[in-house]
C-alpha cells in the first residue's frame, strides 16, 4: 500500500466517515490514525476528505495525530513552544508563522542529514576503524591458515611504505599504552 503510492507519486485519498472511520481508497480497507502516522513517516502523500461533504480535512487529521502522539508517548513539543504558538493565533504575524515553521523544519532535516553524513565520513577516516579492519583481515588470514580445507585468503597488495609507517606508529602507541597499564597495575 505505502510503497506503491510513494513510487508513483500519486496522492492516496483517505475518506473519513461520520462514524470516525478512515477508509483508504487505494487499498480498499479501513485504517487507523496509526496507519496514517506510519504513512506520514514513510513520506506517502495522502489527502483526507470528509466522505459526506468532500472537504479536505487533512490538516485536522494531522493535528489529531500529533495530539495522539503527544498524549501517548514522549512529548516532543515543549509547553513554552505551545504557549507561544497559541499566542500567535489572531496576531498580525499569524500568516507568516506557517512558512517560518516549514522553513525551520526543512533546515532542521537538512542539518540532520549533513550531520549523519559527517559522522559516517569521520568513521571512515578514523585510525582505530582502520586498525579494526586490519585486525579483522589478520584474523581471517589466521583462521584460514589453521583450518584444514579452508580456502586461501585472496592475495592482498603488498603494504606500502606509508601503511608500514602507520602500523609501526600504532605498534609504538600500543606499547606505550601497555607500559602505562602495567605501571598502573603495580
Amino acid at each position: 500500500m505505502a510503497e506503491g503510492a510513494e513510487k508513483s507519486g500519486d496522492t492516496v485519498i483517505i475518506k473519513k466517515y461520520a462514524n470516525r472511520r478512515l477508509y483508504n481508497t487505494r487499498s480498499s480497507s479501513y485504517i487507523t490514525l496509526d496507519h496514517l502516522a506510519k504513512m506520514t513517516r514513510e513520506n506517502v502523500d495522502y489527502k483526507v476528505l470528509d466522505a459526506k461533504s468532500g472537504a479536505d480535512i487533512t490538516h485536522q487529521i494531522l493535528t489529531q495525530i500529533i495530539m495522539e502522539e503527544e498524549s501517548s508517548g514522549e512529548q516532543m513539543l515543549p509547553v513554552s513552544f505551545l504557549r507561544q504558538l497559541i499566542s500567535m493565533y489572531g496576531n498580525s504575524m499569524q500568516s507568516l508563522i506557517p512558512h517560518y515553521l516549514e522553513a525551520s523544519m526543512d533546515n532542521f532535516r537538512n542539518n540532520q542529514v549533513k550531520l549523519h553524513k559527517a559522522f559516517e565520513d569521520s568513521l571512515g577516516n578514523n585510525p582505530l576503524a582502520r586498525l579494526a579492519e586490519q585486525n579483522m583481515a589478520m584474523f581471517k588470514a589466521a583462521a584460514t591458515a589453521f583450518m584444514p580445507g579452508a580456502t586461501k585468503p585472496e592475495t592482498a597488495a603488498a603494504p606500502t611504505a606509508e601503511s608500514r609507517d602507520e602500523l609501526a606508529a600504532l605498534r609504538e602507541q600500543m606499547a606505550e599504552m601497555q607500559k602505562k597499564l602495567d605501571s598502573l597495575g603495580r
